[in-house]
Parts: structure tokens; sequence; C-alpha cells
């Protein structure tokens, strides 16, 4: 086999291969094998016609095509590999030669996308800055209010509805008078929005047995979108009651056995979350500023397949204006994910089994899964090797981090190795194609897929 490569652009490539007859006679054995179990020809049992009476029935046409559909895969991979090409996507091939004897061959050209060659700056020259670690008495406060509203009891009181009340109702919709919905009893903590937008307006103010109507658009349903009359009924009003911040409390709630211990370690969680913090922010403008600095073509074709498989699952193929929005996401996506793809490279950055499955466990409960579930459903969609790409980026922005500067905005060097230990966000920003826009093996390139990354 022969093959050579031309560059069309500076992310896709024109493969050119070559095939002696003698390379593809294994897929023509195969492909005279399979026929010959489908076709039923007197005086030979299936499976056991020749290649000569085979070639008379259904035409050497026939087995050729089944012989290159079936070699085709195999042979772009190779090419691919010998060539060093880093793909992206799936190939637009086009077949310009079939072998009709034994001094022709098999012929084609595979047009893919290809991962852009990138120059990465000196790490030591990129400089961010990120808000001060301040711990405020009323952070402080807020995080012990929440741990006694674990510890609460609910009231009944006898007084009007106000915010942050629990309440009993009863609701009703309606449309031209037709009842769409009614349901009884409801639980709901005013301030919450878990209702139709209106309902925290409507009751404040209300009492017990008292029932007020406004208008709202349904939220689901057959009829969702539309405009209700929405009835609802106070049935009971309840007010949480905390218990008091003393020690009695803290060795109710925690492992302190004072207050001012509680306090203090809840100063030490502010103090954490701060850090984090300034980790996140670190992750965002370091990448911002490597965008800036880094020239990084993105492959096109890539960028319209997701783009359009996007709007085909909003419905929303005829948005102009929303296509527009979510071609400048996907762009940015890629570039992202090919610029840390450059630094993984570089940085020659491996993932562990360990670091694998920590992850898988991190981003479980966000896709609302758990994580022996979550591992199973990546298994089973292929999209192992897309969740390596990710902790490999994560990995190569660690790098880019410890060798840049990072102050605060007093001016003080920031060390994030306290942040280490945290969960990170995902390394891409926006929607990405499935497995990101790293290296794909040739022939079984990464595809776009859905909402694979968020922001660093």
């Amino acid at each position: 086999m022969k093959s050579a490569v031309e560059t069309l652009t500076p992310t896709r490539v024109k493969l050119t291969v070559e095939v002696p007859l003698a390379e593809l006679q294994p897929s023509l054995d195969k492909a005279y094998r399979e026929i010959g179990k489908q076709v039923t020809v007197p005086g030979f049992r299936k499976g056991k016609v020749p290649p000569r009476i085979i070639d008379q029935r259904v035409g050497r046409g026939a087995v050729l095509q089944e012989a290159v559909n079936d070699a085709l895969p195999t042979f772009y991979s190779q090419a691919a590999q010998e060539q060093e090409l880093r793909v992206l996507g799936q190939p637009s091939v086009e077949v310009t030669q079939v072998p009709v004897d034994a001094d022709s061959q098999l012929a084609f050209t595979a047009e893919v996308d290809v991962r852009p060659q990138v120059d990465l700056p000196d790490y030591a020259s990129l400089e961010v800055s990120v808000d001060d670690v301040e711990i405020s008495e009323e952070d402080v406060q807020t995080r012990l209010d929440a741990l006694r509203a674990r510890f609460g009891t609910l009231t009944g009181v006898d007084r009007p509805v106000q915010d942050g009340d629990f309440l009993s109702v009863d609701i009703s919709a309606e449309i031209d008078g037709e009842v769409i919905d009614t349901a009884d009893g409801i639980s709901y903590e005013v301030g919450s929005a878990t209702m139709l937008d209106g309902t925290d307006e409507a009751v404040t103010g209300l009492s017990a047995g008292e029932s007020t109507t406004f208008t709202s658009a349904l939220a689901g349903g057959d009829r969702a979108g539309q405009d209700a009359q929405v009835t609802v009924t106070v049935v009971s009003v309840k007010e949480r009651q905390l218990p008091e911040a003393d020690d009695d409390f803290a060795q109710m709630a925690s492992e302190f056995d004072t207050a001012e211990e509680l306090r203090a370690d809840l100063r030490e969680q502010s103090r954490k979350a701060a850090v984090l913090e300034q980790g996140v922010q670190a992750r965002d403008k370091i990448l911002d500023v490597l965008r800036e600095r880094v020239d990084v073509p993105v492959p096109e074709g890539l960028v319209e397949q997701e783009v359009q498989r996007h709007l085909e699952s909003e419905g929303r193929l005829e948005d102009d204006e929303h296509r527009a929005e979510v071609v400048e996401e996907t762009r940015q996506a890629l570039r992202t994910q090919l610029l840390l793809d450059a630094v993984v490279e570089k940085e020659q950055v491996q993932v562990s089994q360990e670091e694998l499955v920590e992850y898988l466990v991190q981003t479980a409960p966000q896709m609302g899964m758990e994580p022996s579930a979550f591992a199973q459903a990546i298994q089973e969609a292929g999209q192992v090797q897309a969740m390596v790409s990710e902790v490999a980026r994560r990995k190569g922005l660690a790098v880019v981090l410890e060798g840049a500067t990072i102050t605060d905005a007093s001016g003080n060097r920031v060390d994030l190795s306290e942040d280490e230990d945290a969960p990170e966000a995902p390394a891409a920003e926006a929607e990405a194609p499935e497995g990101g826009a790293g290296e794909a093996p040739a022939g079984d390139a990464e595809t776009p897929a859905e909402d694979a990354a968020t922001r660093a």
C-alpha cells in the first residue's frame, strides 16, 4: 500500500491511497464467503459456491463492492497512521479506482479534518490576577444559619404569608373555563420559585383559608406555554423555628463542643471556599490569556456538524440569530480543546485509571446519576476515550497554571496547591465535540456530541 497526503487547510488534509490487488485479496475471499452463504445455486451447498459461479450469478462488481467496503476502514486507518495524521471527525472518502484484473489496484482519496499545529508560549510569560481571599462575618453567619435550618422545626402561625414560610396549598389551572389540572395539599416554601411563575407574589399576604387567582404560563403537559387562570388556596402557614446557636447546638450539629469552635470551623470553610474560587478564576483567566496569545485554527466542518446537531435537538434550525450564537460558542469550545490538546501533547500528559475513576465519580452527580451507572453509560456509549481526553486536558491546564504567574488583587503570589484536591470544572467551555477535539484513532474518529464541557 502507498499513501500520500496533501494539506488543504491548516485543519484539513487529503489522503491518497493505492492498494495492490494482492493486499485486497483477503477481503475479496471474505466477500465470496459471505455472498456464498446468501445465494442458492442448484448443485451447490450454501457457503460452498465457487467464486466463478458467484461472479456469474451476482456479478464481479458486487463482490468487489463488498470487498472494498470491508477493507476501506482498515486501509484508511493504516494510511492515516503511516502519515502520522491526528484526525478529527469522520473522513469523506471517494473510491477512484477498483481492481479489475491482477495488474490493477484499489485507489481512493479521503478528506478529513486534522488537529492543527499549535505554537504554545512560554508558560512563565503568562500572568493573571485573581481576587483576594476575603472572609466576611456575613458569610460565616450565612453558613451558620444554613446549618441551623437543617435542625429547625416547622411551627404553625396565625398570620399572613411571608417570604420563607412553608405552606400547604390547593391549586388549580383553567384555560377558557376548562380545568386543565388540579392538585391538593402541595407543600411549598415561599421564595423557592419551584411552582408556577407568579405563585410567590400571589400567596404573599394571604392567610390560611384565603384564595387568589393569577395568570401564569403552564410549565408542562399538553398545554405547556399557554397562559392559564391559576387559583391557589392557602391551607396552612408554618414558619421555620431555628435553634439558638449556642454550645448545645454546636454539640448536636457538629463535632465541636462550643459555638465558638463551630464558628471557627465555618470561618475556615469560608476561607477554603474563597481559595477554591481563586482557583476557578485562575483557570478561567489563564485560558483567556492563552486564547488571546495563541492562534488556533478551528475545523469549520466540525463546527458545522455540532451546530447542526445542537439546533436539530432544540428544533431551532430556522433560528438564524440563535444559530450565530451557537456557532460562536462551539468555535470557542473547539479552540479551547485544541489548545489544551496541544499542551497535553507537549507535556506528554498521561491519565491513570485512578484519575479517570475519580473524574467519573466527580462528574456523575452533575449528570444526576450514580457513579457506577454513569460509568456504565459512558462505556456503552463508547465515550471512555472522551473522558480520558477531558482528564488529560485538566492536567494539561494544571501544568500551565503551575508555570504561570498568578497574583491576587493585593499583588501577592497565589499558591493553588491547596486547590489541587478540589473537584475541578471541565477544561473546555460551552459545547464541544464528543470526546472533544482530541486526537482520534484513524477509522474511528471522534464525532461531535452534546454539551461536553462547561468552564475551566
